[in-house]
């Protein structure tokens, strides 16, 4: 992996961050604002969260992957 492959998968996984906290936040506004009249709202909006919540955590377990392997790889 070149460097410039990493830094494109660093972006991708604060990318991913970034959706997750978007999409957390917009959960947070449907209660604090919207519930209990929004409540139809719920299970889209629980589904869009936990997906970008899931997509967020594999990309920072396999970032973390590459990570470990490209420092072993600089330790031998």
């Amino acid at each position: 992996m070149t460097p410039e492959d990493f830094k494109i998968m660093q972006k991708s996984v604060r990318k991913a961050k970034r959706i997750a906290t978007e999409k957390a936040g917009e959960m947070h506004d449907l209660v604090e604002d919207r519930l209990p009249a929004a409540f139809e709202e719920i299970p889209q909006l629980a589904q869009e969260t936990y997906d970008a919540c899931l997509a967020w955590s594999k990309a920072e377990a396999n970032l973390k992957e590459i990570e470990s392997k490209l420092n072993k790889g600089y330790k031998e």
